[in-house]
């Protein structure tokens, strides 16, 4: 369902992109470095997720800006606290004199706690920032096919850490139906989704209860992905990302220093090694994907870096 694929190399910053199964639209997450972002993924993007505006986490906006001017689309942001006026002050820095309003909205979604959230509306030329509604809920994104919601991870600033989740898919099998496919068959799914087992179901001429065929549909569990960036490893962020990740499919997961760093990491509010792949077999991830690593680093132990995580994650699963 959802495949991601990083677009930034070990050596670079961190930027994440999102292809959804049979849906037109691309969704990054981080604004690093990524000198593997094309042009028509720029185009493609229609949400931009942000975890905090470090520069190694933001310093690529300018260059997605540049690229979807013209596409004349809405385009959301979700970022920390400070998020709608930092993308401000971004696009404030050039002259737009020969760009039109229509040439792209920004949707900008501040989060302002665990949930609460704030939405404005940034449009050129002048970038006015106008605040659209306060909104009370977890979710800070969603359509047809999948929701985001998110948790707030201390970074000695908020840093958003990301779940996408998308909705489970119900499907009927017809060779066991004595019926023909028709109407009747989205009836009957819409019944189920909502929980209406005495919901009456027409099918060719006659009446059924919804709960005498709910036997015929097939309910698959939806894809989950998460993004965890730069957060302390420490009791209480563990908390929090073993909470909102339980059983997540797949999570990018920051893993800025080796175990030998440690004492750095805690300084500096970072995660490391070990306590990377334990938060990740605590919360019972099925792929746990490490990275994002300090640039002090060289390929080599990058790779080693990777490698170790790994043995330790599986290590640590079947323990």
């Amino acid at each position: 369902m959802f495949t991601a694929e990083l677009k930034s190399t070990p050596q670079e910053d961190i930027s994440i992109l999102i292809r959804v199964d049979n849906h037109a639209g691309y969704y990054l997450c981080e604004c690093g470095e990524a000198s593997a972002l094309t042009v028509k993924e720029c185009q493609r993007i229609r949400a931009i997720f942000i975890s905090h505006t470090h520069i190694d986490h933001f310093i690529n906006f300018d260059q997605i800006l540049r690229h979807q001017i013209g596409i004349k689309k809405t385009v959301v942001i979700v970022g920390p606290p400070q998020i709608a006026q930092q993308v401000q002050a971004k696009v404030k820095a050039f002259t737009w004199n020969l760009i039109a309003p229509e040439a792209i909205t920004y949707e900008i979604r501040e989060i302002i706690d665990e949930q609460t959230f704030q939405v404005y509306t940034l449009t050129p030329p002048h970038w006015d920032l106008k605040q659209i509604v306060d909104i009370q809920e977890g979710i800070i994104y969603n359509n047809d096919v999948f929701k985001v919601t998110y948790t707030l991870l201390d970074h000695k600033i908020p840093s958003v850490a990301y779940l996408f989740k998308a909705y489970n898919q119900v499907s009927i099998n017809l060779k066991q139906a004595p019926f023909k496919g028709g109407a009747w068959v989205g009836d009957l799914k819409k019944a189920y989704e909502r929980n209406e087992p005495k919901q009456f179901i027409e099918i060719e001429g006659e009446t059924y209860q919804a709960d005498t065929l709910f036997h015929l549909l097939e309910e698959k569990v939806g894809d989950s992905l998460g993004v965890i960036m730069d957060h302390a490893a420490h009791p209480a962020n563990h908390q929090k990302i073993i909470q909102h990740f339980e059983n997540c499919k797949t999570v990018f997961i920051e893993c800025f220093y080796k175990e030998e760093d440690r004492a750095q990491a805690i300084t500096n509010f970072h995660s490391y090694l070990s306590a990377s792949a334990s938060v990740m077999k605590a919360a019972k991830v099925t792929e746990a994907i490490p990275v994002h690593f300090s640039r002090r680093y060289a390929p080599s132990e990058v790779e080693q870096l990777v490698s170790d995580f790994m043995a330790l994650f599986r290590q640590e699963r079947h323990a």
